[in-house]
């Protein structure tokens, strides 16, 4: 994710927005984590929806390529933890945190790429 986005129009930049809302708080599992794998992706199916509203929506735009690729992310960290339900033992649980983390770490480059390109790398959730 090399170089440098800008937004060619309102429809693009309303685009990276939304993404750039969604990345903050998918990656990990939420305050309410009842210890499940499946539900500590919870936020990543959530985004994997919201991504694909995105791409109905930008679909031909440069920040699609964001899109497609944080869909892709998650998609493959739910198809492995979803309906998971199989309390965590010390490696299972060093697995799923290598997942989110490898996930997060993209995540947090899309979303700087974003900002720096939308203008709005001063704010912080």
């Amino acid at each position: 994710m090399a170089g440098q986005w800008v937004p060619r129009d309102h429809e693009e930049l309303t685009a990276g927005w939304r993404l750039w809302l969604e990345l903050g708080s998918s990656a990990w599992p939420r305050p309410g984590w009842d210890g499940s794998p499946d539900e500590a992706v919870r936020g990543l199916r959530e985004l994997v929806q919201a991504c694909a509203e995105i791409i109905a929506t930008a679909g031909g735009t440069e920040v699609a390529g964001f899109v497609r690729s944080m869909h892709l992310a998650a998609s493959w960290i739910c198809e492995l933890w979803q309906g998971d339900t199989t309390p965590l033992d010390g490696e299972r649980v060093a697995l799923l945190h290598s997942d989110l983390a490898g996930f997060a770490d993209h995540a947090e480059g899309v979303r700087t790429l974003l900002a720096e390109g939308g203008g709005w790398a001063s704010l912080t959730l």
